[in-house]
């Protein structure tokens, strides 16, 4: 999970949210990788699946049975369903996801009898440093916005000529 929250540190360095995951397989990190939504403007560019994609390239199979995805933030519906597909053994995360969390928050779909493959899901482990990353950086940017806008205003109420 450090390697996970070491992700997770370098995404706001770059613009984008602190969701940092590796994925692992007999003690050797597979594929790492963080959020990359407002880099590449794809709106699939969860750290999850690029490490899925990453993994299943590099292992040149999609089934990715006995491996361990840590993921700092719980996974949404696209990241947990992604992580069923890849027959993906186990799942640990940090933070809860009560807003689209699909691991046990709000659906929990890794859990569903009805789909030919279940994962283990442990959630909660160093959840309070993945929450603070979250947390963070959003009042980071809730304080800029702030700021840019009363400049903003300020600067709009000059004389009109």
């Amino acid at each position: 999970m450090e390697l996970a929250l070491q992700q997770a540190r370098r995404a706001p360095l770059v613009g984008e949210v602190p969701i940092g995951a590796v994925l692992v397989s007999d003690n050797h990190v597979i594929a790492a990788a963080h959020n990359y939504r407002e880099i590449s403007q794809d709106p699939t560019a969860h750290a999850e699946i690029l490490i899925i994609r990453k993994a299943a390239e590099q292992l040149k199979t999609w089934r990715l049975t006995d491996t361990t995805l840590y993921v700092t933030l719980e996974p949404c519906p696209m990241c947990a369903g992604a992580i069923v597909q890849a027959r993906i053994a186990r799942l640990v995360f940090g933070a809860w996801d009560p807003k689209a969390g699909a691991c046990g928050s709000i659906l929990d779909i890794p859990s569903e009898r009805r789909f030919n493959h279940r994962v283990q899901v442990t959630g909660g482990l160093r959840e309070e440093e993945s929450r603070g990353l979250l947390q963070e950086f959003f009042r980071t940017k809730r304080e800029t916005l702030s700021q840019q806008r009363r400049r903003s205003t300020s600067g709009s109420q000059g004389r009109a000529d």
